[in-house]
This record gives C-alpha cells, structure tokens and sequence, in this order.
C-alpha cells in the first residue's frame, strides 16, 4: 500500500454514555485515573498524534464533562451532543455537523481507552494510504469474548466486523478483534453513516457496519495490528478502571526511570508529576497534582504529597503529609510531619516529628523538631521551635498572626497567643504563655510560682482512695 506523510486529521471521541457498570452519577468518561479523567488520556493521545481538531460527543452528564472539557482544552476541543444513545454510529452522526469542511481524515475514537498509544494512531491514520477509505486498529486476544469479529475472506481482505452478540459460532472462534478505533476518509464517513441501519440485536447504529459497506463497495479496507493489549483496555466498571490505572502507574514510574530517577515499585505518581534527576521515591509514596520533585530529593516511605513544590536535595522522611506547600532546598521534613496549604519551609528549615504547620512560612535554618502546631506564622531564619509549642491563633472568629524574630528561642510547652511579634534573638523560657509582644534580645517568663508541701502526697493519695 502507498502512504503518503502524516497530515492533521481530525479525531472524534465518543465519550457520552453513562457507564451504568460504574455505579456511580458522575459520567464514565470523568472517572480519574492517577489524578486525570480517563477522557483526558484519550483526547490526548489523539493531539499527540497531530489532530488539528478534537470533537467529544457527550450525552450523560454533558454539564460536568462539557465543563471539564472547556477548562483543561479551551478552544482546543468542540463538543457534539447526542440526546439518546442510539449507539457508535449514532454518536458519530451527531459529530459530522461539527467537522471542518476541509477536513480529510478523521480519526475515532472511544473516551473509555486510555491506554491509548499516540504512535499507534499516527500508524493507523498514516494506514489509509492513497485510496483507503477505512482503516481500524485490531488486535489478537487470548479470549475474544464481548469484542467484535475482524471478518476476513480466505486471501485476507477485511469483509466486515461482526459484534459479539451478533456473530454466530464459527465466527466466534475468530481471535483477531477490533478495538474500537478507526481512520476513516472524510468523505467516504458522511456518506457511510447516512447508509447505517439498526438492523442488529441492539437496535442501535453501529459504527462497524462502515467496514462492510466500504467493502460491499470494492473500497480499500485497512488495517494495523496492535503491538500490545493495552489497545484492548476499556475501562467499564471499578474493577477495569483499577487495572488500566495500574498500568498507567507502571508507564509513568518507567518514564522516570528512564530519565535517571529511583522511583520504588509500590509507589504512585500522578501523570501531572514533574520529578528532576537524581530523586529517590521510595515504597508507598503518593504523589498528586501539580507536585514538582526537585534533583536529587529524597520523598521516604508512605509520605503524600499534593500540590507541593519540593526543591533540590530536600529530605522527606516517613509518613509525612503536605498539600499546597513549598519546601526549600535541603530542607527536611519529618517523619509524622503535616504541612497544610499554605506552609512555606525555606532553605535548610527543619519540620519533624509531630508537628504541623499551615499558613506559615518557616525561614532558612529555623526549627522545629518536636510535637508543635504552627498556624498563620511567620518563623525567623535559624529560630528554634521547642517541643509542645502551640501558636494560639484563632480565637473562635478569625485567625491571627504570630511573628517569630531571627533567631529567637522558643521554650518547650509555650503557648504564643496571636496577634503577637517575638523579637530578634529573644529567649521564650519554658511553659511560657505568650500574650504580649516580646522585645528584641528579652527573656519572656511566665509562670505560677511553685509551692512544695511537705508529707503532703501520702495524704492526699488515702483521701481520694476513701473517696474511690
């Protein structure tokens, strides 16, 4: 067959049905997949491979998807509604009014694949050649069962694609399968479809019957193996959806690998992750959204980030928890640690066991190694932070700030009661309840004078044992 240099083309995804096997309101094509809808894997592999134009056909939940869609693509991606899912072919019908008048070749596609392999479709579409007019994307499987029937005569040309439900049992027996994904010519799509029929046990228009009418008509029928089963992978209940996740997890962790970072084999990293060379991600480990990885970090068993900015050489330690942060190079953190949105660890900053922070910017070198809450602060560089520190900063209303000086002492088991501002290099004693501002270089010290009973203890005890 002659091929000609890939051209734009233009893909349309059929994304409107509910998915009743999902059990779920939300559309099936808005079901996530290491933190993206799985329509979102689809459409873009479909841009991947050179459409100039993505239309989605939506029907069930069009207001979500239709949203969804607006703000991920902007104009990058139309929508076609298809009021009643009457089937593939259906589905395509409704999209053909939203089809560039120049366009030549349109690519199909279901919302439900994300497994989708860009180079595959850049092969298939390139498959047509000069002078097909359908080409579809077919694989072999071990168990055919649900798929439909790739029908070939005895010097294999393609002579239809049977559905499942529809095949009789030697058709059955056939292995080579059709995946549900198809170049077709323009042209010949908007005459095909217009000749459909419901004439199969489902009433419905099915896409497939073009294969047949193109070759009825003597046209050129194409085709392109699969290399993988992954092609296969639709996605139709919790079940399929957790198996095509576990690949994506698998595809994404070897990307990283490949550009020279340890990722362990039980951790998983969001398709929006963006890790540099030289970071370690240990077992367990969860990273989602817009988190970025700097080189030669260090993420430590069972800690979750989301949404957080981790610079360069930064250690993680375990099971610590972060969301909507930024955390500075050779910065460390944890293990136990829980930096809630907003929390700003600079430079050589030190958060450990048991502390959280939101709100709060902690300047280079400051610590806090113990057992604290840190809210609406701001800690000086190379402050220190005693165990048992409370910052008191919301009295029922609002939230207050609390300012803690370069280099200031905080004792262990204090209380700062915002709005307050401790000094450069002032000294917080022990159990200290802070409710004034400190001066640069003072001594804060508040304490109830102690008072020792002597013989005192015993009696004490035999009263509340009578008492008992």
């Amino acid at each position: 067959m002659t091929t000609r240099e890939p051209a734009p083309f233009t893909a349309i995804v059929l994304a409107a049905g509910q998915g009743t096997r999902m059990k779920s309101d939300t559309p099936k094509v808005l079901h996530e997949l290491c933190g993206r809808p799985m329509v979102d894997y689809v459409i873009d592999a479909a841009l991947a491979a050179g459409a100039d134009d993505v239309i989605v056909v939506v029907g069930y939940g069009r207001e979500a998807l239709t949203a969804h869609l607006a703000a991920t693509y902007q104009d990058r991606v139309k929508t076609a509604v298809q009021e009643a899912q009457r089937g593939t072919g259906d589905a395509v019908r409704v999209a053909l009014p939203k089809l560039a008048e120049h366009a030549r070749e349109v690519l199909v596609l279901c919302g439900d694949t994300p497994l989708l392999d860009p180079n595959e479709l850049v092969l298939l579409a390139a498959s047509l050649g000069e002078t097909g007019v359908v080409s579809l994307l077919t694989a072999e499987a071990a168990d055919p069962t649900g798929y439909g029937r790739v029908l070939r005569d005895r010097t294999g040309h393609i002579l239809a694609v049977r559905e499942h439900r529809d095949a009789n049992d030697e058709e059955r027996r056939v292995r080579e399968v059709n995946t549900g994904v198809y170049a077709v010519a323009a042209a010949f799509l908007r005459d095909a479809i217009g000749r459909l029929s419901p004439n199969n046990a489902q009433g419905e228009l099915y896409l497939t019957d073009i294969i047949a009418d193109a070759a009825f008509s003597g046209q050129t029928v194409g085709s392109l193996l699969a290399k993988s089963a992954s092609a296969l992978v639709g996605v139709n209940d919790r079940a399929q959806l957790a198996a095509a996740e576990d690949i994506l997890y698998g595809r994404i962790a070897d990307r990283f690998r490949r550009e020279g970072i340890t990722i362990r084999t039980s951790a998983r990293i969001d398709a929006s992750v963006v890790i540099e060379q030289d970071a370690t991600i240990e077992h367990h480990v969860v990273l989602r959204g817009n988190t970025r990885i700097g080189k030669g970090a260090r993420i430590d068993v069972g800690s979750v980030l989301t949404n957080v900015d981790v610079a360069e050489n930064a250690v993680i330690k375990p099971y610590s928890i972060a969301t909507d942060s930024t955390i500075g190079a050779s910065a460390q953190i944890g293990p136990f640690s829980h930096l809630r949105p907003q929390s700003r660890i600079e430079e050589e900053a030190h958060i450990g066991n048991f502390v959280e922070t939101k709100k709060t910017r902690v300047r280079r070198g400051a610590k806090a190694n113990h057992l604290a809450y840190l809210g609406d602060g701001d800690i000086g560089e190379g402050a220190n932070i005693g165990a048992g520190t409370i910052f008191c900063n919301y009295d029922g209303f609002k939230k207050h700030h609390t300012e803690i000086g370069r280099e200031a002492f905080i004792g262990s088991d204090s209380q700062i009661i915002a709005p307050v501002r401790i000094g450069v290099g002032a000294y917080v004693a022990t159990g200290t309840t802070v409710t004034k501002n400190v001066p640069d270089d003072a001594l804060a010290i508040s304490r109830v004078k102690q008072e020792n009973k002597e013989g005192y203890a015993s009696r004490l005890k035999a009263r509340l044992k009578a008492a008992k």
